[in-house]
């Protein structure tokens, strides 16, 4: 309207002031005035150009012939339209019509040549009538099988853009009284405006020819490769950069990508096999989202972009994303009745930082929209050159996902003596990740969600249905809430979120303490094998023995239940005798890396308030009292239990964070939290046949498992000096000949021996692993050695005892990512939003974690 309205008065008349001038006399004001300092304005007028020179493409037909020279064979830009037809069928007219459609639009005619590397548009002759090919069916028996290979066949069958046509049909002949009509047409010389002309034309050419009368259509002023002349010349110096200009600007610092959560790793080389999921949105919506549009000045159209930006943004976890929007670039009144391609993509980047309101997002959508409008004649692909984002084979350039507005619906078919209804079987290609197309449809807004197979199952697209009508109900009721705020989930969704996925509940020995859990395996079975290291073994009486002899002493100077004691010794029958003798004495053990420089050592003595320090014979230096452990545990020292009365709640040990985002913090772990990750965990079944190997710093949180899951469960710690664990060979000898069944690593360390010692680990019953990110090649390289028996990935902080979640692999494993999976027993893990509230099935959310295993706190904070 505003362009027609524009070319009667001779003024260019900007979107965004039609929309600032919603009343008819204080748009025809702006319009008096603007025309009062300016005066009429010469519009470009597009002209006829002659045939005898170069035929030149538009932008967008060369953008495409470029795409379409990178993968000649590819059917990604076909438009294909299926119609069955029921009633008698004028067959001869039915040709007749389509020829005269064909030799009236150049745009269908056009074939594009480049002898010498540069492309120009060739016309095929008016006389060279559109390719039909028919099939009869009629009495086969396979006749719906044979109808389904045949539309197979013309969707896999490519153009030849050189040689054309390229516009081709199919009429299949069912019965005398259906036939099925298949229309295939290339994106370079159409698009979706040019299918409401051609169906009103093919209409009215048909009911014309059937009555014996002439075409009725009047002839064309000019053709689409005018506009395509025109476009070139009127799309350069300062409008060219003036539009330049504001891509540029705007677009710059855009994310690459959309990271929505997908059902499937995404493939190295982008799938535009496509499936679809309806969506309606009812009247009763529909008619309140027309007054929410009204009351804040936006379309229809802005409105449910603000909404699918907003449910974008909550899956991504991104506030900052683009969205394409095809505009049919259909301004002028002289190009309305063409068939051509038209239609552009506009780049809409979306704001949605700040917390705002559904106001205050409506806001930012128009303004976004209409300045869009205003600078929408430079091609899409021309705007991704100025921009130049990361380009990669996986995804498009700068935008994935699109939202198709159909303003009026495509015409219907009114023929003659026959009935018209669209066959086929829907979407099968999508040129982006996500495309959703909509359309309003008498009192509703109706249309699909169009979806890359190769990324989203049909399920994942369904919710994100519920999340769209969710949020658009909810911007209905209240314009003035936070759209971040808004609940998208289901009361099913949120269950399984909290619920079903956190049903982790398992009996294990909460009340009981570490050395009490320890006390009992040694009445069990006190010769078994407790510990090795090199050539030392302890049984558990005899280690049960030496822990009870250093628990004495050390109340015996004056250790006092919650007291913390230092360690700082390798990992050794010492560290844990002292260990087990701290925690028998009521106290908290405090391991410390002998590694460390000493003041950062005599930093963590003093924060921790260390009541004293155990160490090997070289005594570390401290302003404390420092104890060398051996004495302590060999002689005739009291060896029984002391037999303090102590609560599962009662601090076992406290352990430092690496400080990589400040100082230290020591985190005080309690009994039970120990309890729950080592008996009857989930994840791993330690039993008095298992040795676990010690190959972890004992000042770091792995040594939780590597001690306590053999010491509780009646196994055997099978403990790795430090220069063994460093050397692969040496490494790989101690674990065959200790018969080791289970070992940790360290993400680094599992890299490392996957590529050289691999064989030797595929013998484990249980590998697990984690602490960082993970290298896949690693990953898979163990699998082809058919892998332990178990193995898993595990994921969690100091703060939550060792492992929060586990993932156990399957021997089909195919993923580019390895998940950190589902909670271990008594756990719960859950993905929250900035807001508190659980993010979708899938989302980008923050990681909480709740449950037995988690710490009592930081110390002294």
């Amino acid at each position: 309207m505003s362009s027609r309205l524009s070319q009667a008065v001779g003024v260019e008349l900007p979107l965004s002031t039609l929309f600032a001038r919603p009343v008819l006399a204080d748009l025809a004001a702006s319009i008096l005035e603007m025309l009062s300092r300016a005066g009429p304005q010469e519009l470009p007028v597009i002209a006829a150009v002659s045939r005898h020179e170069p035929v030149v493409l538009s932008f967008a037909q060369q953008r495409l012939w470029f795409l379409a020279q990178l993968d000649e064979g590819s059917t990604n830009y076909h438009i294909p339209l299926a119609w069955r037809l029921r009633g008698r069928l004028d067959r001869s007219a039915w040709q007749r019509s389509l020829d005269r459609l064909f030799a009236r639009h150049e745009a269908l005619r056009s074939v594009f040549v480049a002898p010498q590397g540069t492309p120009r548009v060739e016309v095929l002759p008016p006389d060279a009538g559109l390719p039909v090919v028919e099939h009869d069916l009629q009495d086969r028996v396979d006749a719906d099988a044979a109808l389904a290979e045949l539309c197979q066949q013309e969707a896999r069958r490519p153009f030849d853009l050189a040689h054309g046509p390229l516009i081709r049909g199919r009429l299949i002949r069912l019965s005398d009284e259906e036939h099925v009509f298949l229309l295939t047409q290339h994106h370079i010389v159409s698009d979706g405006w040019s299918l409401g002309v051609l169906v009103c034309e093919l209409s009215q050419l048909y009911r014309a020819f059937v009555s014996g009368e002439d075409d009725p259509p009047p002839p064309l002023a000019i053709q689409y490769p005018d506009y395509a002349a025109w476009q070139r010349q009127w799309l350069s110096g300062e409008r060219l950069q003036s539009q330049a200009h504001y891509w540029r600007n705007n677009l710059s610092g855009a994310p690459a990508r959309l990271d929505l959560p997908t059902d499937r790793p995404r493939p190295a080389q982008q799938s535009f096999a496509g499936a679809s999921v309806p969506v309606v949105i009812d009247a009763d919506l529909t008619r309140g989202l027309k007054q929410l549009s009204r009351q804040h000045g936006t379309t229809l159209f802005m409105t449910v972009l603000a909404a699918w930006a907003a449910v974008l943004a909550r899956l991504s976890g991104q506030d900052d994303l683009v969205i394409g929007v095809p505009s049919a670039n259909r301004g002028r009144r002289e190009i309305e009745e063409l068939i051509g391609f038209f239609v552009n993509t506009l780049a809409l980047r979306l704001d949605l930082s700040g917390a705002p309101s559904v106001s205050q997002l409506l806001e930012r959508t128009r303004r976004t929209a209409l300045a869009a409008q205003e600078h929408q004649d430079l091609p899409f692909e021309q705007v991704v050159e100025i921009v130049q984002p990361p380009r990669h084979l996986d995804h498009t350039p700068l935008l994935q996902v699109m939202l198709a507005w159909q303003h009026d619906a495509v015409e219907s078919f009114d023929l003659a003596g026959l009935s018209v209804e669209a066959a086929g079987e829907g979407l099968d290609q999508v040129r982006f990740d996500l495309e959703l197309n909509l359309c309003e449809h008498g009192e509703e807004i109706a249309g699909a969600f169009g979806y890359a197979t190769a990324l989203f199952d049909e399920a994942s697209i369904e919710r994100q249905r519920g999340y769209l009508l969710t949020l658009l109900r909810a911007m209905v009721a209240d314009a003035g809430q936070p759209v971040g705020r808004i609940e998208l989930l289901s009361t099913a969704e949120r269950t399984y979120l909290l619920e079903e996925l956190n049903r982790t509940a398992a009996p294990y020995p909460s009340e009981r303490c570490v050395h009490q859990l320890f006390e009992a395996q040694v009445q069990k079975a006190p010769g078994a094998v407790a510990l090795v290291c090199e050539d030392e073994q302890l049984s558990y009486g005899e280690l049960n023995a030496r822990a009870n002899r250093l628990a004495h002493h050390l109340i015996a100077l004056g250790v006092k239940p919650g007291d913390r004691i230092a360690t700082v010794l390798d990992r050794s029958v010492a560290l844990v005798v002292a260990q087990l003798a701290i925690l028998k004495a009521g106290g908290v053990y405090v391991p410390i890396d002998r590694a460390l420089p000493s003041a950062r050592q005599e930093w963590l003595m003093a924060d921790c308030a260390a009541r004293l320090v155990l160490c090997g014979d070289d005594l570390v230096e401290a302003t404390i009292p420092v104890l060398a452990i051996e004495p302590l545990i060999v002689g005739t020292g009291c060896s029984s239990d002391p037999g303090l009365a102590l609560s599962a709640e009662t601090a076992a040990y406290v352990m430092y964070t690496s400080g990589s985002t400040g100082l230290p913090k020591g985190v005080v772990v309690p009994h039970r939290a120990v309890n729950r990750l080592v008996i009857n965990s989930g994840y791993a079944k330690i039993d008095a046949g298992d040795r676990v190997a010690w190959a972890g710093n004992p000042a770091f949180d792995a040594s939780t498992f590597e001690v306590w899951a053999p010491l509780l469960n009646g196994g055997c710690i099978v403990a790795m000096h430090a220069a063994t664990v460093r050397d692969t060979p040496s490494f790989a000898r101690a674990l065959e000949q200790h018969r080791v069944t289970s070992l940790f690593l360290t993400t680094a360390l599992f890299n490392q021996y996957t590529s050289s010692i691999a064989p030797t680990l595929a013998q484990l019953k249980y590998l697990l692993w984690g602490g960082e990110r993970n290298d896949l090649a690693s990953f898979l390289r163990l699998l082809k050695e058919k892998g332990p028996v178990r193995l898993i990935h595990c994921y969690g902080p100091t703060e939550t005892t060792t492992f929060a979640t586990v993932w156990n692999c399957p021997a089909d494993f195919y993923g580019s990512v390895v998940p950190i999976g589902r909670p271990i027993a008594n756990t719960r893990v859950y993905l929250l939003d900035g807001h508190g509230a659980p993010v979708p099935f899938g989302a980008v959310g923050e990681l909480y974690i709740g449950g037995a295993g988690v710490a009592r706190g930081y110390l002294n904070r």
